[in-house]
């Protein structure tokens, strides 16, 4: 028998009893590691995001920006780890390859578009369009202020600008606003990953982009000190 004394997104900030169980002892003991593990560790990334989510409020206009999630999980425990972020106040990114096209810096590589003068590698979004779902959205990285200026007039939902510097990113951002402006929408999305931590993204958010993906909240989440205590009823 499970009886919960506190349910997921709440937020604990001192010693205090999350759950109470009753059964027999031999049955406890032999799930105790498995629950805690699983306990621990998915307490930990709610923790960190809830972190980057509160980091995020106090600095970014109007409290604009949301946090993401990666792929970045461990395998088999990706839908566990997902949930475990939209605890802590975070989103969801793509879940796989199936639910979303991101074109990355490994397509530009293989379609040689960094070293040949063509649209992005040759691929032409008309016919990804064609060939993917009716909306299902479209988001193109980019690592360079050269390689946003192939996408900026493409009808994509997201534009990733992946591992710049800040005065790089600076202005990449305001040349997808100044997009944005010139075609009277808020498409694409702006979306900023690579290298984001604690101490960087308060920066990152005061720029008023709407999305900051984190590998750390799932791959480098610390678990939290969570134990189970056995208390005894002696039959008599």
């Amino acid at each position: 028998e499970l009886k919960k004394i506190v349910e997921d997104r709440d937020q604990v900030k001192r010693v205090k009893t999350l759950a109470e169980l009753r059964g027999s002892a031999q049955v406890v003991l032999i799930g105790e590691r498995t629950a805690l593990n699983f306990l621990q560790h998915l307490s930990g990334i709610a923790t960190l995001t809830r972190k980057y989510t509160e980091a995020v409020k106090s600095t970014s206009p109007r409290g604009k920006a949301k946090i993401y999630d990666t792929r970045k999980t461990l395998p088999g425990l990706r839908y566990l780890e997902k949930y475990a972020v939209s605890c802590g106040g975070g989103y969801n990114h793509r879940m796989g390859l199936y639910d979303m096209v991101l074109i990355k810096d490994n397509h530009w590589w293989i379609a040689g578009a960094r070293t040949r003068e063509k649209v992005p590698g040759g691929w032409n979004l008309e016919e990804i369009r064609e060939k993917i779902p009716k909306g299902m959205k479209v988001e193109v990285e980019v690592d360079s202020l050269r390689q946003l200026k192939r996408v900026l007039d493409m009808d994509v939902d997201i534009i990733m600008l992946d591992n710049m510097k800040l005065p790089i990113l600076k202005k990449a951002v305001r040349m997808v606003k100044m997009a944005r402006d010139r075609k009277g929408t808020k498409s694409p999305a702006i979306e900023i990953s690579g290298k984001i931590n604690l101490k960087s993204i308060k920066q990152i958010a005061h720029l008023g982009v709407d999305r900051i993906s984190v590998g750390e909240i799932t791959h480098s989440a610390r678990a939290l000190d969570i134990s189970l205590d056995i208390y005894c009823r002696i039959a008599t």
